[in-house]
């Protein structure tokens, strides 16, 4: 059962947030905060595995909840919910540590999915915010020092470029009919070839070496140098 809280100044949101949450059948929501003070605390007290946060919340804002949270437990998956995905909120939260950002008017299937990702270890957008964070990223010059994607099997270039459109290692799976643990391998091989630290920064490569086009749909790996197929 994967344990969450929600942190969000709106009792409705909330309300609505634990309906959708506990219907899922492996989740249970096992506390609410209206403010970021409350949602440290807690998070301290209930040890949830992951926390979805507003980010403008009286008292103490949903940044500085995040702060303090992994301040006292880094290992705390956190997911940004909010109204509002503006790039420098979505910076500033990725930033300030939390594992993905979800705008509130996102399909109910998502925030669900988005929680199990988190729980598994997964760092995660929307797609939507996904595409700002990466203009933003490359518009400002903020690459990851790593080369270009060479060294890397057709596969897992494939992989990298479905990784820069947003998806999931299961909708990867879905795409390229393979197992979900194969994905798991791949997307873990081709980071560690890269040197890259997370899955944002694998999008920002897959974009800036061409890989995904400008309209995010993923570029043939044969367009790129070949290498043996696994």
């Amino acid at each position: 059962m994967i344990r969450v809280l929600v942190a969000d100044d709106q009792a409705l949101v909330r309300a609505g947030v634990r309906m959708l949450l506990q219907a899922a059948g492996d989740m249970e929501v096992v506390a609410e905060a209206e403010d970021g003070a409350e949602a440290v605390r807690l998070a301290q007290r209930h040890l949830p595995d992951v926390i979805l946060m507003d980010l403008r919340m009286p008292r103490v804002d949903g940044l500085e909840a995040i702060r303090r949270v992994l301040a006292a437990r880094p290992a705390s998956r956190i997911v940004v919910l909010t109204t509002f995905a503006e790039d420098a909120n979505v910076h500033a939260a990725l930033r300030a540590g939390a594992v993905g950002f979800l705008v509130k008017d996102d399909e109910p299937e998502r925030m669900v999915d988005a929680v199990r990702r988190a729980s598994a270890g997964e760092q995660l957008l929307a797609p939507s915010v996904l595409r700002r964070v990466v203009e933003g990223f490359l518009a400002a010059g903020e690459r990851p020092a790593v080369p270009a994607p060479t060294g890397l099997t057709e596969r897992e270039l494939e992989v990298l470029a479905l990784v820069g459109t947003g998806l999931s290692n299961a909708e990867i799976a879905e795409e390229l009919h393979v197992g979900v643990t194969t994905v798991k391998t791949h997307v873990a091989a081709a980071m560690d070839k890269l040197g890259l630290r997370n899955r944002i920064q694998a999008a920002v490569v897959a974009h800036r070496s061409g890989l995904v086009d400008a309209a995010f749909r993923p570029v043939r790996p044969q367009q790129h140098p070949r290498r043996s197929l696994d």
